[in-house]
């Protein structure tokens, strides 16, 4: 299926010119259907600011100006004690705020008209057998720093930029800008060719760019060595990486000119401008967004991914935020068809983490928007919900673009976590496990670190065509995290999972809609007692 067939719902937030300072007007500016095409006007909660105030007197990094703690243990007051997450988890004072927020963000653009073409469109989308791609253009700039890639509609459900294959249709969720130009048509791609920028490092030298490279590097070198067993749903794609340490402009533009790259990495130090900020290169030497958008736009380059502090934010003039001024939206507006950008300060370890995930899952064939989405659960699944880490990407697309960055299409109904995922800055030997039914030993299947699905449905990796066994049942996955590693088994199904601890045991444990880690010899049944049982084993 081509992308570009995918429904798009798209949306505008613009402030009233004639109105108060806190009246928005929210427009449906592409629907997939004639009627979609709506308007909705609406004034800014004075909840949503209260919960957005406490939310970055939590989480905003130093550099952000101070916020009264008082805020949060005011906001506090207007959430519930106990807040139910997916897999049946609590979190603390910053999952409560933050799920406060996602909640309060939702509710304010999702109403009236607006609300009713999100549903219409979810239905195109479901009755097409197709995911839907929402895409938000934040036209005032006073709110482009809130994180609406957290937006979920209530309690126990996703949020809107994270995948969910137990729900259709699959949203794939990305901003985006209307101060473009037509895009120019791109040959599709064969491969990853990927240009590494290791540049100036932070002024605290935090940043471990050498180590970067040699990560990315071997990511892409571990996903070409998979055994054909283990890529049975992945596209094979050839896959280059030239790395530049600390070039001059010259030397890069002069790459980027002589070489043929689908994708540009910058990883260093940046500082915000009304011309997309600055890419400082080596000490003293930096290039500007709009040179950079340029030199992009020319070598047709379709991604670029900058790991550098505020690559999403605006400029800021005295206090206000400057309109179309960050690097994001400068390098879009030039013809660069996508771009991945921070919304914040983000750790070494965490960017490091969301870009393995993120560079696998183009790799194995996914659209730019829901590789970001996948990258975006494994930050969320290795630091929870206490750290605002999952929430610090953002994506851009051009209005016209749709995400295809290699020539085949991905399949759009499985939600890959590819293989030899790791959360820090170090690559740790693989570590294998095996699933083997005990009433049939010849049945065993091979675990990696990738994402396996169990359920009745046939594109399940392990299909058990059991009454009791819903279609999409379970997953299994692992994280690892300095060299230790944990599989674990999250139970999605209507009966639950049941797990049994010891070998030579009858007690079983009924596991329902949470995620518990799996031990070498535990014994595993889906649905029912009645279910044949299968045996977890960590191989040596």
């Amino acid at each position: 299926m081509s992308q570009s067939d995918i429904p798009c719902l798209s949306l505008a937030i613009e402030r009233l010119a004639n109105a108060g300072k806190d009246n928005f007007a929210i427009w449906v500016v592409q629907a997939p259907y004639p009627g979609g095409y709506v308007k909705h006007d609406c004034v800014l909660s004075p909840r949503l600011m209260q919960a957005w105030q406490a939310w970055q007197a939590m989480f905003a990094p130093r550099s952000s100006p101070p916020i009264s703690p008082e805020i949060i243990s005011q906001t506090l007051d207007l959430v519930p004690e106990i807040v139910a997450y997916p897999g049946g988890k609590t979190n603390g004072q910053g999952g409560r705020l933050m799920q406060h927020l996602c909640i309060n963000l939702w509710q304010w653009i999702f109403q009236g008209q607006v609300q009713m073409s999100l549903e219409k469109s979810q239905g195109i989308a479901i009755g097409q057998g197709k995911p839907l791609r929402l895409r938000i253009d934040i036209r005032e700039p006073d709110l482009i720093a809130l994180p609406w890639e957290i937006m979920q509609p209530q309690a126990g459900k996703p949020a809107i930029s994270l995948p969910s294959p137990l729900q259709a249709p699959q949203v794939f969720f990305s901003r985006t800008t209307n101060d473009v130009g037509s895009l120019i048509s791109l040959p599709p791609s064969q491969g990853l060719n990927v240009l590494l920028v290791l540049g100036q490092d932070t002024e605290a030298g935090s940043l471990q760019l050498e180590t970067e490279a040699k990560i990315l590097e071997q990511t892409l070198r571990s996903f070409q060595q998979l055994k054909p067993i283990e890529r049975r749903n992945l596209a094979t794609v050839p896959c280059r990486v030239d790395t530049l340490l600390q070039p001059t402009p010259k030397e890069l533009i002069s790459q980027l000119e002589t070489q043929a790259y689908n994708i540009f990495f910058y990883s260093g130090h940046g500082l915000s401008a009304p011309n997309g900020g600055l890419l400082f290169l080596r000490p003293g030497v930096a290039i500007d967004g709009t040179e950079l958008a340029h030199v992009l736009a020319r070598s047709q380059v379709k991604l670029c991914a900058i790991n550098a502090c505020w690559g999403a934010q605006p400029a800021f003039d005295n206090g206000q935020p400057l309109p179309r001024s960050s690097l994001a939206e400068v390098l879009i507006h030039h013809g660069v068809p996508a771009v991945l950008g921070m919304r914040d300060e983000i750790a070494d370890e965490e960017a490091l983490s969301f870009i393995q995930v993120f560079t696998q899952a183009l790799a194995a064939g996914s659209p730019i928007d829901r590789a970001a989405a996948i990258a975006r659960q494994q930050l969320l699944a290795v630091y929870k919900y206490i750290s605002h880490a999952w929430t610090l990407p953002i994506l851009y697309m051009h209005p016209e673009f749709d995400g295809e960055l290699l020539g085949a299409p991905a399949r759009d109904e499985i939600t890959q976590l590819p293989e030899d995922t790791v959360a820090g800055t170090t690559v740790y030997p693989p570590v294998r496990a095996q699933l083997r039914s005990t009433s049939a030993p010849e049945q065993v299947w091979h675990l990696g670190t990738r994402l396996v699905r169990v359920g009745r449905l046939a594109e399940n990796d392990i299909v058990v065509q059991e009454g009791w066994v819903s279609q999409r049942h379970a997953e299994i996955y692992c994280r690892q995290d300095r060299g230790d590693t944990t599989f674990f088994l999250r139970d999605n199904s209507r009966f639950g999972t049941l797990l049994s601890n010891i070998p030579s045991s009858d007690r079983w444990q009924n596991v329902y809609r949470e995620e518990v880690p799996l031990k070498s010899g535990m014994k595993l049944k889906f649905g029912s007692h009645k279910g044949q049982t299968y045996e977890f084993i960590v191989e040596d």
